[in-house]
């Protein structure tokens, strides 16, 4: 339900908080005091586009805000999901504000900022509002479509609908990415060489940089041999060799008084490491190898490498990536006629799968769009239509997301007059009215919490008005109902009745909002029928009726 509106400067409001009430609002007032400013309010909230126009004269900025309570969940989370929008699903409390000014408009849903197109997504799942021009949804064919299917139940149904869909179209997305790549003869050809010029090299992953490696061994092998040799030598073999010189250190510590243990056994352990080294040093440089045939085939499978790595590199695995493309595209070329038929007879077999389906959707839509048609004159009959006609026209299309039905709501206000498209044939009143007869037959199964009427009682009085009472009370014991009325039948059948007068201070013109008493709607019940005496004994007959 909608908890309560914030309004600051905006038209002729300059600050007003409205707390609205569970069940049937009505909403009334001279004409021009501003009922319409809490529709457009609404409306704001729901994404419409901010005119700049509607900022107080004097002010800069104007802000509206709303909170209201969902009855569930499952069909809006997805949306706020997608919109990374902070939401307590225990609380199930979604709160919209517009901080409009000259220059700019930001909106926010829960404080978080969003697009415009994300607050009328998001606004879809909150509120209908009813009236002329103002989101007039039941004139949109996948409007109707959506309320005869909310009424029909048939949501596993379509559920495996959209399953067959979505994979007939990713089916569809597969086929023609992999037909799409798929190379010509004269790409075949090329391919073939970049195959074979791979395959004859055949690298392999960390090669060229052993190739590396050896290549800086063998062309440095002189230079080595000679290091090591001379090292090998400085360390054993020379008059001055480190070993010698460890050797008479030895011999000096044993001419000690009381040779130090310790001190001799780390001089002995020094010489056995600096024998060993000079080994190592000579193992070394004898591997070493100075063959210039093997060198230049060394230098060869480096070019070989190399080559392959400035055409399809830069690194080896990018090479055996680009010999695996060529490889499964020639493969791919070569059995393309076999793809073909394999996805023709998949394809094949998912659009019977789903035109299964959709002729299953279709039996159940045209059965429950009978009854629908059936319930729905009877509640037109007593909102002023007693002569209607109401039909639900099926026409089919391609099996899609939905199934294969495309329909058309018909109707006729009179007897006598053929059923035509209910955009053609009905003024706003009478959608209002039409929308009414439909959101009471289908109120169990509508989750969208709010519903605005604005003025559905137009043109008509008398009995149909307390019929239209009536009717908006019982569709809020499903739904939150906000109307915007004149007539004082309807009135009178409301839960909490707001009244919008307006008043003008020191030059200026102010309009506000106010809850109702019991005394105080009294009073605006003998101004709507009249204001005379009789009036207000009429208006206290009809409280006291309801």
């Amino acid at each position: 339900m909608l908890n309560w509106i914030r309004i600051r400067n905006l038209a002729l409001i300059e600050a007003t908080d409205v707390e609205f009430g569970a069940g049937f609002n009505v909403i009334t007032g001279e004409t021009g005091a501003g009922k319409s400013v809490l529709l457009s309010t609404v409306a704001l909230l729901l994404g419409a586009r901010a005119d700049k126009g509607l900022i107080r004269s004097g002010t800069t900025r104007c802000e509206i805000a709303a909170e209201i309570k969902l009855r569930t969940t499952e069909e809006i989370a997805g949306a706020l999901d997608n919109a990374s929008i902070i939401f307590d699903p225990e609380e199930k409390l979604i709160q919209l504000r517009r901080v409009i000014t000259k220059s700019q408009t930001r909106n926010f849903i829960n404080d978080t900022p969003v697009t415009l197109n994300t607050l009328k997504t998001i606004g879809s799942f909150l509120v209908d509002i009813h009236g002329a021009n103002e989101h007039q949804s039941l004139l949109s064919r996948s409007r109707q479509l959506l309320i005869l299917d909310r009424y029909a139940e048939i949501g596993p149904l379509l559920k495996k609908c959209v399953g067959f869909y979505a994979e007939l179209r990713d089916l569809t997305q597969t086929r023609d990415d992999v037909l799409g790549k798929l190379p010509s003869p004269v790409e075949v050809e090329h391919l073939r060489m970049i195959v074979d010029e791979i395959s004859k090299v055949a690298p392999e992953i960390g090669e060229d940089d052993s190739l590396n490696r050896r290549h800086t061994l063998a062309a440095n092998a002189r230079t080595i041999i000679e290091i090591t040799t001379q090292s090998a030598a400085m360390l054993n073999d020379s008059e001055s060799a480190v070993a010698e010189q460890l050797s008479a250190v030895y011999r000096k510590l044993q001419e000690l008084p009381e040779p130090p243990e310790e001190l001799l056994e780390r001089c002995a352990r020094l010489n056995e490491d600096v024998a060993e080294l000079a080994s190592d040093l000579d193992s070394y440089g004898s591997n070493i190898e100075l063959n210039d045939a093997d060198f230049m085939e060394l230098e060869e499978r480096m070019s070989a490498v190399q080559r392959l790595k400035r055409r399809y590199g830069p690194g080896i695995g990018n090479v055996l990536e680009a010999l695996a493309d060529a490889e499964q595209r020639i493969d791919a070329f070569n059995n393309a006629e076999k793809l073909r038929e394999q996805f023709d007879h998949d394809e094949r077999c998912l659009h019977e799968k789903l035109l299964k389906q959709a002729r299953k959707l279709s039996k159940e839509r045209q059965l429950a769009a009978k009854q629908l048609s059936q319930a729905a004159i009877e509640r037109l009959n007593k909102l002023g239509f007693p002569q209607c006609g109401f039909e639900i026209a099926f026409s089919e299309i391609e099996p899609g997301l939905r199934g294969m039905d495309q329909i058309e709501i018909m109707f006729s206000a009179n007897r006598g007059e053929a059923l035509q498209p209910l955009r053609n044939v009905a003024s706003s009143g009478e959608i209002s009215r039409v929308m009414l007869a439909l959101k009471t037959v289908i109120a169990d199964a509508d989750a969208v919490p709010v519903l605005i009427f604005d003025e559905i009682d137009v043109n008509i009085g008398g009995k149909t008005a307390v019929v239209v009472g009536d009717e908006l009370k019982k569709l809020a014991t499903a739904h939150q109902v906000l109307a915007i009325s004149h007539l004082p039948q309807v009135a009178a059948k409301a839960d909490c009745h707001f009244m919008v007068d307006k008043k003008v201070v020191d030059e200026r013109t102010f309009s506000h909002i106010k809850l109702l008493n019991n005394q105080e709607r009294q009073a605006e019940l003998a101004r709507m029928l009249g204001g005379s005496v009789a009036a207000g004994q009429h208006a206290a007959e009809l409280l006291q009726n309801d």
